[in-house]
């Protein structure tokens, strides 16, 4: 079986979960199966690249889908099946199924109906984006969900779908290269004290990840825990003045650090930053599941995250981390949110204010990581599906 994979992200560009999802599974999926990789962005071993820049000066989105019909063109005549990844590949591998006749299936790693944010981002391009998304899932013969929180916001946002053609593939993590390191020098790099309590968090900042939430919660932890932000790209100016003027406030506020690094870290490099934390934060208002947590806790730290989408099926409430239920959604009440902030705070509270009760939640993690969530396990389950999906192509 030949398969190409479509994909925006590939390595060494990679920003999000889905990148880090291909990264890991097409290694895995080499070993079964015969594989090849279009993706977005410049040139790179390993994978034929697809510039974004058709039409010149164009909404980001109408580039987007310049790259994809280059990426059509690019699929090799053996291709037995395409897979896409993200609105942004899903036209490409519509199109590719379409000219070749051969099957395609989707990995469902967000979905434009619960990203309304967006349009804030890209204007009439956000409603192209839903388009194409809403099109290739109609048409697919398989779509791979990444939590089963995430089959039912799949099948909720798009009714007509056959449910037997939407299976459930969880994300994984690679823990022989997330695990608990020793080597401290990335973190004395930027300022985190060692012997003290730390809150860590490691995302874009964007609406979806809730990063404000955190920083305004930020003003009911304990005085001496620090505070530790890898954040970057902001999705919008407004966007980032928000986080700024946040962000200013509560540095001003506390005690203890407040440290936000802008550029994105090599992930050897957050590798040492989370084995130097007390605990990890998530306050993510939407999260198909959430390939950060899996990597927190392979680095054996315990997780307070949003009980949101597929979260619960990685973050055991009581065991490896916290769930914060009450996540602000559009039609929050200020009330509503400032309650889910000081229960978040809280929860953060009761670790860092306990370190046993830590290191317990955070080897039962790791531990979880290793026994739920390898990616060898989750190569085979995909071409399982690729085998259900040209079974269901051949019988149209």
């Amino acid at each position: 079986m030949h398969v190409s994979i479509l994909t925006r992200e590939y390595p060494p560009a990679i920003y999000g979960g889905a990148g880090v999802h291909v990264a890991q599974l097409v290694p895995q999926l080499r070993r079964l199966v015969d594989v090849d990789v279009q993706c977005m962005g410049d040139p790179r071993e390993g994978a034929t690249a697809h510039a974004e820049d058709f039409p010149a000066g164009a909404n980001p989105a109408l580039r987007v889908f310049g790259a994809d019909l280059s990426m059509t063109a690019a699929v090799p005549e053996n291709t037995d099946l395409v897979h896409s990844h993200t609105w942004y590949a899903n036209l490409a591998g519509l199109l590719s199924g379409v000219y070749h006749d051969i099957p395609h299936v989707i990995s469902a790693h967000s979905l434009e109906p619960d990203r309304p944010w967006k349009a804030e981002q890209l204007g009439g391009g956000y409603r192209l984006s839903s388009w194409a998304e809403r099109t290739a899932y109609d048409a697919a013969d398989a779509i791979i969900a990444v939590s089963s929180g995430m089959r039912r916001d799949v099948l909720a946002a798009y009714p007509e779908l056959d449910p037997d053609k939407v299976h459930v593939v969880r994300n994984g993590v690679d823990t022989d290269e997330f695990h608990p390191v020793t080597e401290t020098e990335v973190p004395e790099q930027i300022g985190m004290d060692l012997d003290a309590p730390s809150v860590v968090f490691v995302g874009r900042i964007t609406r979806q990840k809730g990063l404000i939430h955190l920083v305004r919660a930020a003003a009911d932890l304990d005085p001496d825990t620090q505070l530790i932000l890898l954040a970057g790209a902001p999705d919008t100016p407004e966007i980032a003045a928000e986080f700024h003027e946040a962000f200013e406030k509560v540095q001003k506020s506390r005690r203890a650090p407040v440290i936000w690094i802008q550029e994105m870290l090599p992930r050897a490099s957050v590798r040492q930053v989370l084995s130097a934390a007390t605990v990890f934060a998530c306050p993510s208002v939407y999260e198909p599941l959430g390939i950060v947590n899996l990597e927190a806790m392979a680095c054996a730290k315990p997780v307070v995250a949003s009980e949101v989408g597929g979260i619960p099926e990685v973050v055991v409430d009581g065991e490896t981390g916290y769930l914060v239920p009450g996540v602000p959604t559009d039609t929050s009440t200020p009330e509503e949110i400032a309650e889910f902030e000081h229960l978040f705070a809280t929860r953060l509270n009761e670790l860092t204010s306990d370190p046993q009760k830590a290191a317990q939640f955070g080897a039962a993690g790791r531990q979880r990581c290793i026994d739920k969530f390898d990616w060898a396990r989750i190569a085979e389950q995909t071409v399982d599906v690729y085998k259900a999906a040209i079974s269901r192509h051949s019988s149209r």
